[in-house]
């Protein structure tokens, strides 16, 4: 599963990249659709140009999972310890969400830079990154050209997207846990 949305996240940078050449922006594939990206990548680069860039996925998931779940224990605990709500309220999980969130986005939005980075810069004919040659040598270019604040790129529309998307999922499995250790 997770090797498919490599793949397919690879596909999904490059169509999205794409531009009338008026506004273009970076480098322009000229993809036909999804199916000709596909073809297209593979015919020119083997299986090995289609995973291009999805190292950068794995530190993503990582470190979003650990500061998402972290940041959602802890926030709980604090508004027990504070008694900000009250016991076994719903609104502690959905408070717990909301924190956890703006904690993911803020750890999760430089891997996103760096990997939309590396699934769109072109490549030679050994499909080699003309731009950058990894996850460490993307983060360090894009400091030293862009500052810090070139990390976090994108982090209010990263936000309305994963924002919502935390909330919910661990308001619903906090909601849902509770419902299964009561029976």
């Amino acid at each position: 599963m997770f090797l498919k949305l490599c793949v397919i996240l690879q596909v999904k940078t490059h169509l999205q990249a794409q531009s009338a050449p008026s506004i273009a922006v970076g480098h322009q594939y000229k993809h036909q659709g999804m199916l000709d990206a596909l073809s297209t990548i593979y015919q020119r680069h083997g299986m090995i140009g289609l995973w291009r860039g999805s190292s950068s996925a794995v530190p993503r998931v990582m470190v979003g999972s650990a500061v998402q779940l972290s940041a959602f224990s802890k926030t709980k605990q604090v508004t027990r310890d504070l008694q900000l709500v009250a016991p076994a309220s719903p609104l502690e999980p959905l408070v717990a969400g909301i924190v956890s969130s703006v904690f993911a986005v803020l750890a999760i939005t430089p891997f996103d830079v760096v990997s939309t980075r590396l699934y769109n810069q072109p490549v030679d004919q050994q499909g080699k990154g003309l731009f950058y040659t990894g996850n460490l040598d993307c983060f360090a270019k894009t400091l030293r050209k862009e500052g810090f604040a070139g990390l976090y790129k994108g982090m209010g529309a990263s936000f309305f997207r994963l924002g919502p998307h935390t909330v919910l999922s661990l308001f619903f499995w906090d909601e849902l846990r509770k419902v299964y250790w009561e029976r």
